[in-house]
């Protein structure tokens, strides 16, 4: 499955290039469920092994599209709140529990959130829709989301090209124990991200307990 998606993936970047990282970064940054994330690391590992793409172009399209997507989520939090909520939040996994902890979050650490939550998988997604619900400023939002969507893209982007240029080396006894250890490390990292979730969840819904409308 997840060698099918990666083809399709590869696909698309060998036909629309740095377009398609743009568009996958930015759609996820709006706060659509979208593989952006794994598209960058596609394509800079790409880089890195074929060099068919410059890995700066990469990290600009992948840059450009986290901020311009994220400034889009950004208003229709501000404009459209609980009533886009209400609406669209089952077709996408965000739901009020998860908005509870947007909220807890927001009050507690402002515009870190913005920056760090490109980093989180729970947020990253969110992040943006979230600062628009919680009515942060809007220079502010842009400051935070413009250096957390350039630290983001450069550092998976560096990340996937190097892994990409030494892939190779990768082959063979050394390249099996680094995959299980990768596998290893992937896997708790979920546990750790299921687990964080579930305690945010319950410190928000004590920090605001009733109706999402009150708040």
């Amino acid at each position: 499955m997840f060698h099918v998606a990666t083809t399709t993936l590869q696909q698309f970047l060998a036909t629309y290039g740095y377009l398609a990282v743009f568009i996958f970064v930015a759609i996820e940054s709006i706060g659509i469920p979208f593989p952006g994330e794994t598209m960058l690391l596609v394509a800079a590992i790409d880089a890195g092994k074929t060099h068919q793409l410059s890995i700066v172009l990469v990290i600009v399209a992948a840059a450009c599209g986290a901020i311009i997507g994220d400034n889009i989520g950004f208003f229709v939090g501000r404009e459209g709140g609980y009533r886009v909520l209400r609406r669209y939040g089952r077709y996408i996994g965000f739901n009020e529990r998860r908005l509870k902890v947007g909220i807890y979050m927001f009050r507690r650490h402002g515009g870190k959130v913005v920056f760090f939550g490109r980093f989180v998988a729970v947020l990253r997604a969110w992040a943006a829709f979230l600062a628009g619900v919680n009515r942060m400023l809007w220079g502010r939002f842009l400051l935070f989301n413009t250096l957390g969507g350039i630290v983001w893209a450069t550092l998976y982007g560096m990340g996937g090209y190097l892994l990409g240029k030494n892939i190779d080396r990768l082959v063979g006894p050394v390249g099996t124990v680094t995959i299980v250890l990768a596998a290893i490390i992937i896997i708790a990292t979920l546990i750790f991200v299921w687990r964080n979730e579930r305690q945010l969840e319950e410190r928000a819904e004590k920090a605001l307990p009733g109706p999402i409308e009150r708040y």
